[in-house]
């Protein structure tokens, strides 16, 4: 089955399960980016607000993902437990999702509690979806085959597609003047929508995977079986399975600040640039061009060094970019604030090797679940639930990491700063305050701002990378690109 290439030599399985990639890189790049400075700038949502729908999600993004993870392999409805059903049925209903924060439902004024309720709708919404689909496509990327080149050329394909799907945010900040022209800015994500829908459809229309006859056994088995698969004491008893596994523990805790780091980077790189970093010093297009490559340098990245993925395996190669987070990081702290270019160059490196090696996160994930399925011998692997009970401790951190940053900012007045005009001229403009007198921070407010901006894009990488080296390094399947299956 995977030995059939077209005609240039594509895998065209591996075309088909990268196209959900496309699809929901297209999306996902643009919500995490767009919507904390959408709710925060325009939509003037109070800091109150923005943590109790930041809470409501925080829990809804922990309990949907093993809630539906368990849905997806124990359920007898095909479009819960085929994978490519469940891309097939779920993907126009993600892409409405995902056009939810963009679309305000009223003209919202400061204080509002409509925006509040939107932000809850949007982010529950937009999640659910995605984890529907998303942990689909993971599922499906450990079940297609065992073997680990195959699994490299899935990684490779997938690399492809995000790199074409991470173009979003270019095109989207070059179309929309960074999202100074809403109206663009709306007709773009509508058209985002539609060609996102049409490549996840051609996953859910043509992949597939080594598994796809365990729906006749399962299907035959006894009704008993199927109760039994679908009881309670089941659900505890397949979970306990897998979160007894160290490596899973190790693996779950480094991937909990992964993916916090990542929210911070891709709710936040915006308003740090704007606030540090001069608008003499760099045009709008130019941060354009800054924005985009931060999400599509890594996947040149991860192309690049897809040749080390083979030799060195994935295990040295996410050890090394905690080394190299925690490095630059260092660098920076000790440079200074004041060094406008390498702060560009900083706060663009950081989010590449960031999105790069959390790329690389379903290899040992799809390993994980490759040891469970021998470990236990089972009859089919339990992907889905190996997948939902790892977001189940990881997905807090995409809320954390905005509530933290955004407590902390209002505390050096940038809640003030964004209720009156344009954020201040770092350079030390002639008007570096453009506020009436007796109206907005203090001059003595804003420095101090800047400082903690400064200060949270050094401090959060360099502590993270700690954490993360004492948590890896323990982790004990290193050598699986060389294990032959």
């Amino acid at each position: 089955m995977w030995k059939m290439k077209f005609g240039l030599g594509i895998h065209p399985n591996a075309l088909a399960y990268s196209m959900t990639t496309l699809g929901a890189g297209m999306m996902n790049s643009i919500f995490n980016f767009y919507y904390v400075k959408l709710f925060l700038n325009q939509y003037k949502i109070s800091e109150v607000a923005f943590h109790q729908a930041q809470v409501v999600f925080m829990i809804w993004n922990a309990i949907n993902d093993p809630l539906f993870g368990y849905i997806q392999d124990n359920s007898k409805v095909p479009c819960c437990s085929r994978r490519q059903f469940s891309i097939l049925y779920g993907a126009p209903l993600y892409a409405l999702a995902f056009l939810l924060p963009w679309f305000p439902w009223k003209h919202y004024q400061e204080g509002d509690w409509l925006n509040g309720l939107h932000l809850i709708v949007a982010l529950c919404a937009f999640d659910g979806l995605l984890t529907f689909v998303l942990l689909a496509q993971c599922a499906l990327f450990a079940e297609i085959s065992t073997r680990h080149e195959i699994r490299l050329q899935l990684i490779k394909y997938n690399q492809v597609a995000t790199l074409v799907g991470s173009t979003s945010i270019l095109f989207c900040g070059l179309i929309s003047d960074n999202m100074e022209n809403f109206a663009y800015f709306q007709t773009f994500t509508v058209l985002v929508a539609g060609l996102a829908t049409a490549c996840m459809c051609y996953t859910g229309l043509y992949s597939t995977s080594q598994y796809e006859q365990r729906e006749t056994p399962v299907e035959n088995t006894s009704l008993e079986t199927n109760d039994k698969a679908l009881s309670w004491s089941s659900v505890i008893s397949l979970t306990k399975q897998i979160m007894t596994q160290k490596n899973f523990i190790l693996f779950v805790t480094m991937n909990f600040f992964q993916v916090f780091h990542l929210a911070f980077c891709n709710n936040f790189m915006m308003i740090f640039a704007d606030n540090l970093i001069p608008r003499d010093v760099l045009s709008s297009f130019i941060r354009s061009i800054i924005y985009g490559a931060g999400f599509i340098c890594p996947q040149l990245s991860e192309l690049y060094t897809h040749t080390l993925l083979k030799k060195f395996g994935y295990y040295r190669i996410i050890l090394f970019s905690f080394y190299l987070e925690g490095i630059a990081a260092f660098v920076m702290l000790v440079l200074g604030k004041e060094h406008y270019y390498l702060l560009a160059i900083y706060l663009t490196t950081n989010m590449v090797i960031v999105q790069a090696s959390f790329s690389l996160f379903n290899l040992p994930l799809a390993d994980i679940v490759d040891a469970d399925f021998i470990k236990h011998k089972k009859i089919s692997p339990l992907s889905s639930m190996v997948f939902g009970t790892n977001a189940l401790f990881t997905k807090p951190a995409q809320s954390l990491a905005p509530m933290l940053v955004v407590t902390i900012l209002n505390q050096f007045g940038y809640e003030n700063l964004n209720n009156k005009l344009s954020p201040p001229d770092p350079s030390g403009s002639s008007d570096p305050y453009p506020f009436p007198p007796g109206q907005g921070p203090s001059p003595k407010v804003l420095p101090g701002l800047h400082d903690a901006m400064f200060y949270l894009i050094c401090l959060v990488p360099l502590c993270i990378a700690v954490i993360q080296i004492l948590t890896w390094t323990p982790f004990s399947i290193q050598n699986s690109h060389m294990t032959p299956v």
